[in-house]
């Protein structure tokens, strides 16, 4: 185990947080350790920092966990550690010739975060390969685990972001994969994401900054009357409006305020262009929801979450 105090957080954004204490853990024995040894303490459990916004240093204690393996418990089942990059898992799987993660490729992020957020990209979420969800309960320190149902997953959401939240720490993730060879694929999907969105580690960013809205169908119908080529997909939830088209449509794309821009080549990312500070991205985030609301009567959503 790994103290430091004091110790700037680390994150996508590239934001300058501090924590009162952060710890790194290399074993389930050693998490058990920090949270009986710090319980009744602010604490706060993150992956690689890639959906978060500190707004304040952290007057409490940064749990990050130094557990990175994964194993095949079967010839179509793997077992993941919370810490380990959710990209770098991908490809080690798709190296050994088996598929199923390929189109979740370099979505920024640890595994533990795909299961809290339900990551997905290009059609495809976290929960359509997660079997079940290992945790240990904060206050009991006993480990449980949550099947695919329990977790409540829903678009960027699950139960351990609601009722959950701050009760358990997940700690590692069973996912079903298959034997196929996924390179193509994998290919594709790192090139088309490199052409538009910014290099996680060279611009900060969090990947996408705001969550795709949904609209009932009379409010799509009435907006595709005025505006016949939005993009609009129909969905048990409602119908989906993109929402780079609605930012790009109300003149964001490459906007700036203060230190924080809408990225160019994708408006649905918000960067640190120069020296950004927290209440640089949370105002031009506003802006661009207000624009947004004004325009089309939809509210978007920070995907980001604001410490």
């Amino acid at each position: 185990m790994k103290k430091c105090e004091n110790a700037k957080i680390p994150n996508t954004f590239g934001i300058d947080a501090k924590a009162k204490l952060f710890i790194e853990y290399y074993s389930l024995d050693e998490l058990r350790q920090a949270l009986k040894e710090h319980k009744g303490e602010r604490i706060l459990h993150i992956g690689q920092g890639s959906n978060l916004l500190f707004t304040s240093d952290f007057n409490g204690v940064i749990l990050h966990s130094g557990m990175a393996r994964a194993r095949f418990l079967d010839d179509e089942t793997v077992e993941a550690q919370n810490g380990l990059r959710l990209d770098d898992m991908i490809a080690q799987l798709t190296d050994m010739g088996y598929s199923g993660l390929e189109k979740l490729s370099l979505i920024p992020g640890e595994v533990g975060a795909s299961a809290v957020q339900n990551v997905g990209a290009y059609g495809v979420e976290a929960k359509d390969v997660i079997l079940r969800v290992h945790t240990i309960d904060v206050e009991t320190l006993e480990e449980r685990v949550f099947t695919n149902e329990e977790c409540r997953f829903g678009y960027r959401d699950s139960a351990f972001k609601h009722e959950l939240k701050g009760k358990y720490i997940v700690t590692s993730v069973v996912y079903r994969v298959k034997p196929g060879d996924a390179t193509k694929t994998r290919e594709e999907i790192i090139a088309t994401r490199m052409a538009k969105l910014p290099t996680v580690g060279e611009v900060g960013s969090a990947g996408s900054f705001f969550m795709n809205p949904f609209v009932p169908e009379e409010q799509a119908n009435a907006l595709l009357a005025q505006y016949p080529d939005m993009p609009h997909f129909p969905s048990p939830q409602g119908v989906k409006i993109p929402a780079a088209w609605l930012i790009e449509q109300c003149g964001w794309k490459g906007k700036k305020l203060g230190g924080a821009q809408v990225w160019p080549k994708q408006p649905l990312v918000i960067v640190n262009a120069d020296n950004a500070s927290a209440q640089d991205i949370i105002e031009l985030a506003a802006a661009v929801s207000a624009s947004v609301k004004e325009k089309f009567g939809i509210e978007i959503h920070p995907e980001v979450n604001y410490i």
